[in-house]
């Protein structure tokens, strides 16, 4: 039935839009029933495979694709051990031992030209987290690989490639500034703000080619930045091209925003990601990892009651809190227990412990964390209850 609603739709775009999209395979309309999507009996959680699913995880790095070889298959072995299905996958090349998507001729770097081993280890790593239904929140743009001293290493600086210069786009060689003043003109490019055509076209080359890749799986939710500070435009753009050569492939994408916004005005300031349901299908709330105790709880509640008028799901891929993070806001091991529970019983999606040193990762206190958890989420139907804290 499914198959031949698609076909239709395909023929009606032949005929009244003059160009052809790809036909869906009998894979791709598996994965419209039996991809990750929004639960039908209760739109704050999630259906895998036709069943609802509670995402728990952690991780010991943000861009797990990077990890060639056996280093990757014992993390997510160990994650499934442990009862944890969900990971995060920034698109990030900037640590040591990371590879970049395009490829260097000699000191140069042709974006023109992929670097084929950013992309096999990005396909095994999607087939990887696919056969242990391990869902992956991708991040498009990963934004601290766009500032300081990343930025300087990085492909889509003018300095770094011989595709475009600093005075034909406006891009910047140096970018000191914090990622969240979102300074970089790399960030303005769409044609709602400043339509640089020419970094427009790379960056649409990037997204398409990551696409070309993970639309052939159905167990990604699509996040279009890392704690951005960019105009509404920015992630809307993205939101809007994710979607459409999702459409175009005969697939059902979910996408989000992640704001570099900590969530601490109430009433609730007005918040792209939960004003425009129409772009953005979930909501992560990681920012709001930031807060402790009963201001965390309240807090969180609070982000829920904003999707009341449109529910959806609420995520956290990056839950906050280890001993070695930065006291202002990280504070403590504890902290990040008690804010990877709450975030469940209080009614989100997805928890997730960020990687060290900011969080817990996949060590042995997130391991039993998320054991316990899983062990309680097994016996109760988590999906049909309510956080009544009124109660106790």
């Amino acid at each position: 039935m499914i198959n031949n609603r698609l076909n239709l739709i395909i023929l009606l775009l032949l005929v009244l839009g003059g160009f052809a999209a790809p036909a869906a395979t009998s894979e791709q309309t598996e994965m419209v029933n039996n991809g990750i999507q929004i639960y039908q009996n209760n739109p704050r959680y999630w259906q895998y495979k036709g069943k609802p699913v509670l995402l728990l995880g952690g991780s010991d790095d943000d861009n797990l694709f990077q990890w060639a070889g056996a280093r990757l298959i014992e993390q997510l072995n160990l994650l499934k051990s442990v009862g944890g299905n969900y990971v995060r996958c920034t698109m990030s090349g900037r640590d040591e031992g990371n590879v970049w998507p395009f490829k260097q001729v000699n000191d140069k770097y042709d974006l023109d030209q992929w670097d084929e081993e950013y992309w096999r280890r990005f396909e095994n790593f999607l087939k990887a987290t696919s056969v242990r239904d391990i869902i992956v929140q991708i991040e498009i743009w990963a934004t601290y690989d766009f500032y300081r001293k990343p930025w300087q290493r990085h492909p889509f600086n003018p300095k770094n490639n011989m595709n475009y210069s600093a005075e034909q786009t406006g891009l910047s060689e140096v970018v000191d500034h914090q990622p969240g003043y979102s300074e970089n003109a790399f960030f303005q490019s769409v044609p709602a703000v400043r339509n640089q055509k020419t970094v427009l076209k790379y960056q649409r080359q990037f997204v398409y080619k990551m696409l070309s890749v993970s639309l052939k799986f159905g167990h990604i939710l699509y996040c279009m930045d890392n704690e951005t500070a960019a105009t509404p435009q920015w992630g809307k753009y993205w939101s809007e091209s994710v979607k459409t050569k999702a459409k175009e492939a005969g697939v059902v994408v979910q996408t989000t925003e992640m704001w570099y916004d900590h969530l601490d005005k109430n009433p609730p300031i007005p918040h792209a990601t939960f004003d425009d349901p129409e772009s953005y299908s979930f909501v992560d709330v990681s920012q709001n990892s930031h807060k402790r105790g009963q201001r965390h709880w309240d807090s969180l509640r609070l982000q829920l009651s904003r999707v009341d008028n449109r529910v959806r799901p609420l995520t956290n891929v990056k839950i906050y809190g280890a001993d070695t993070g930065p006291e202002r806001w990280f504070r403590a091991d504890v902290d990040g227990v008690e804010r990877f529970w709450r975030n469940i019983f209080g009614g989100m999606a997805s928890a997730r412990f960020h990687r060290p040193p900011a969080g817990l990762g996949l060590g042995k206190k997130a391991q039993v964390n998320i054991k316990s958890l899983r062990k309680i989420t097994d016996e109760l139907d988590i999906f049909t209850c309510a956080a009544r804290n009124d109660l106790l």
